[in-house]
């Protein structure tokens, strides 16, 4: 029976490109898991959007003299280009600054308000008398009380990914003025984290066997901890989604705490979209459909205490059934990090290099237990030796075989020997141990085992030698091309999630009709006061495909071309050189 499946993705801050460490970290494990199941016939609603109430984008906007507006108008309009030319698959990429989402937001601040789990309190922030105002946590830097690293963020430390609190910056200063901020009480809202943990507690200890050890680690230690408290969720600036409360006109709901609920406002955006005010509860108040949350591991805390705190104090919502959080993708060795300019941004690399390879790459290299390392000459090797000499040539070797020896289609084959039975069941099994693996979101080992097919079927072919065998016996080098052109239709499914551009491709190649990657097209959409470009995608009809299918004898194939293109070593001393140039600037 069908499953349905909500898989939701981290929103990213709209105050700059994506570049591959959020690729790697969230938008790509979550496509893999979507265009899976997508395949399987599982009904899939995968969602995410551009966080636009952050004090990242305030700062970048005063930086550049602009609005906030303004700054989250260039990146959202980025972020769409980018998920399509990567192939990111969303049902709905939408944004925070919506009516719908501020409504959503303030519908949860009121319930959770009245529900006794937010309270009032006074706390101390950092005020600067110069700028004469509080100052948001990223409008404070100083040294990391742990690390020492003296760039810190009055959220954040970059250096040891360790989260702060702005107060705790050893020598703060102000990021706009320099000026030593003081310290200074004000009233704010507060989430209860105190109250949450005993239920959230019970909760993890139920039915988590699957969850990640890094993550369940973390949570049961917080949660057993006893330091949880009640964490502010409002802020004195302008920039964010006003307290639907009298007198608190000059406060915000803070951005951690409006963020994640557009998990739960872009379904209900979306409902909104197809005429059905009330499809979005199927997706939330059935405890049948799973929820899958994609990150990274800075956001851990946010999706397995607040967010499902949240959820809970609401009550009758769905809460998570899975936390995949990765950890980090480091690049030539160092700390991917924006504020050091030390990444490769997702538009910079397309202008050069197709999607496929970078999804590979990020793939069999994904940081799932452990940081990984990007590095410009392992991508370059793995895409020669791995894409194109493994399994781009293998799907050459086959097709121009097959075009210029049986008048280009499928040839009927013998009588099968022991052999290529064994080559078959092989590639036919993998259809169960790829699918098992990324239903488990172990992704690098789904694609390991799918590339292990390719290596079988290179050497089933190289045994099989039909270029020579075809001088003997037409029949037997026609036997062997059909078993191969049968496991490159299945390496074509087993690889879709993964490579998607590629996958449709070889499908085209292999004479198959249909689309495997669906259409993904933006729209419009026109609220009473506010208009906000959204990215939509729309399956392709015929699901249920991940299986083993035959490629029938006599089916007419497309002249073939190269998969991938070989890629000069000499581009990893170019690749760096760029990054150097770029950081230093």
């Amino acid at each position: 029976m069908p499953e349905r499946i909500l898989v939701c993705v981290a929103w990213p801050y709209a105050n700059g490109n994506l570049h591959i460490g959020h690729m790697a970290g969230a938008y790509l494990p979550a496509d893999i898991f979507a265009r899976y199941h997508r395949l399987r016939g599982d009904d899939v609603l995968m969602v995410s959007g551009s966080d636009t109430h952050g004090t990242p984008i305030t700062v970048r906007a005063e930086k550049e003299g602009l609005s906030p507006r303004q700054v989250v108008d260039r990146y959202h309009a980025s972020f769409l280009r980018s998920f399509v030319d990567f192939g990111i698959s969303f049902d709905l990429f939408t944004e925070t600054d919506t009516e719908n989402h501020w409504r959503v937001t303030q519908d949860m601040f009121l319930r959770l308000l009245e529900r006794g789990y937010i309270y009032k309190d006074k706390m101390t922030s950092l005020y600067c008398p110069s700028c004469r105002k509080f100052l948001a946590d990223r409008y404070v830097e100083g040294e990391c009380p742990y690390c020492h690293y003296n760039e810190a963020r009055g959220d954040q430390c970059d250096e040891c990914g360790r989260t702060l609190d702005a107060v705790q910056l050893v020598n703060p200063r102000c990021k706009i003025c320099g000026t030593a901020p003081i310290a200074r009480e004000t009233e704010h809202f507060f989430l209860d984290l105190g109250k949450l943990s005993k239920p959230l507690l019970e909760w993890i200890l139920e039915d988590k066997e699957h969850w990640r050890p890094n993550v369940m680690n973390f949570t049961r230690q917080m949660l057993e901890s006893g330091e949880l408290r009640g964490r502010p969720i409002t802020r004195d600036i302008e920039w964010g989604i006003p307290v639907p409360l009298p007198g608190y006109e000059d406060k915000r709901i803070y951005v951690w705490f409006d963020a994640v609920i557009g998990y739960l406002s872009a379904p209900i955006e979306l409902a909104q979209l197809l005429g059905e005010p009330e499809w979005w509860r199927g997706w939330w108040q059935d405890p049948s459909v799973r929820h899958y949350y994609f990150l990274a591991k800075d956001n851990i805390p946010f999706h397995t205490i607040i967010w499902p705190g949240m959820l809970y104090g609401y009550g009758g919502l769905n809460l998570p059934y899975d936390v995949p959080a990765n950890e980090y993708l480091r690049v030539q060795g160092r700390q991917l990090s924006k504020s050091r300019n030390w990444m490769i941004e997702l538009v910079d690399y397309i202008e050069r290099y197709e999607p496929d390879p970078l999804r590979y790459m990020l793939s069999i290299n994904m940081p799932e237990r452990s940081d990984s390392d990007f590095t410009w000459e392992e991508f370059i090797r793995r895409n020669n030796d791995e894409l194109v000499a493994t399994y781009g040539n293998l799907a050459n070797r086959v097709l121009t075989f097959a075009y210029r020896n049986f008048a280009g289609t499928v040839p009927e084959p013998g009588p099968l020997d022991e052999a290529d039975r064994a080559m078959l069941a092989r590639a036919e099994a993998a259809f169960q141990s790829v699918g098992q693996e990324i239903s488990l979101c172990h992704f690098r080992a789904a694609i390991s085992a799918a590339m292990d097919v390719a290596r079988e079927a290179n050497r089933y072919l190289d045994a099989k030698a039909p270029w020579f065998a075809i001088r003997e016996s037409r029949e037997a080098a026609g036997t062997t091309i059909y078993v191969m052109i049968q496991v490159l239709g299945h390496l074509r499914m087993l690889l879709c999630p993964f490579l998607p551009f590629s996958s449709q491709a070889l499908h085209e190649m292999l004479g198959e009709e249909g689309d495997l990657l669906g259409r993904q097209y933006t729209v419009e959409v026109q609220e009473k006061e506010r208009r906000h470009t959204a990215l939509r995608y729309e399956p392709p009809a015929d699901g249920d495909r991940w299986r083993p299918t035959r490629i029938p004898p006599g089916r007419k194939l497309k002249e073939p071309r190269p998969l991938f293109r070989k890629l000069d070593e000499s581009l990893a001393e170019v690749e760096v050189q760029r990054m150097l140039e770029r950081a230093a600037q």
